[in-house]
């Protein structure tokens, strides 16, 4: 079955721009060779992100081949790949030391969809592992508000570009990660894709040696 964003991400959303940043602090204590996932990579900017902090196993996955074709052609090194059957990966269980997971279940708005992305990385995350989570929270102006109203699961809206993308509480983007161990947690401003002002919530949790 193909995935339901993927017309959006192969024609209009294929030439936005992605804004979260990424705090490599989070990242310091990691092998620069561990095998590291950028999971809905897009153009592959965090992944390249990574790849000049020095990382020299990162790779980068997504639904969109337009996406995909932009980012081998802005950074033709960077190994970026189609993801062909969302939320399933073509990896063997515990592939990946680190998955990184920038504005992605944002565009996943449905909260079985949620977990089975959540499902997938925790099988291909090595025990002890470590998930780096960057998503937009709900927020609180008026526009967003009156966005939410009709929305379901809360907080599931339309852009006005066709896009249908989901805003999250804090205890929501948690508890999707539940059987993980939490590590760090910050708040930050981003732009969104479609260039407003928004405020996000990044997230880093370590899968426990026995967990799963």
């Amino acid at each position: 079955m193909d995935h339901p964003a993927r017309q959006y991400w192969n024609t209009i959303g294929a030439a936005k721009e992605f804004t979260h940043p990424v705090d490599l602090s989070w990242m310091a204590g990691t092998r620069r060779d561990a095998r590291v996932l950028d999971y809905g990579c897009g153009y592959g900017r965090v992944t390249a992100i990574l790849a000049d902090a020095g990382f020299t196993r990162v790779s980068g996955v997504d639904v969109s081949a337009a996406l995909i074709e932009r980012g081998r052609k802005l950074r033709p090194g960077l190994d970026l790949s189609l993801i062909a059957a969302p939320p399933g990966l073509d990896a063997a269980a515990g592939s990946f030391d680190v998955i990184v997971l920038f504005a992605v279940l944002t565009c996943v708005p449905g909260d079985d969809e949620q977990r089975a992305v959540v499902a997938e990385l925790d099988r291909v995350l090595a025990p002890g592992g470590l998930i780096y989570i960057s998503d937009l929270l709900l927020q609180t102006d008026e526009r967003h508000l009156r966005r939410y109203a009709g929305g379901s699961p809360y907080g599931v809206f339309t852009t006005g570009d066709g896009a249908v993308c989901r805003h999250h509480s804090p205890e929501h983007l948690r508890g999707l990660f539940d059987p993980f161990q939490p590590v760090a947690e910050r708040r930050v401003e981003v732009a969104t894709m479609n260039g407003n002002t928004a405020q996000a919530l990044q997230v880093l949790v370590r899968k426990g040696d026995r967990h799963g």
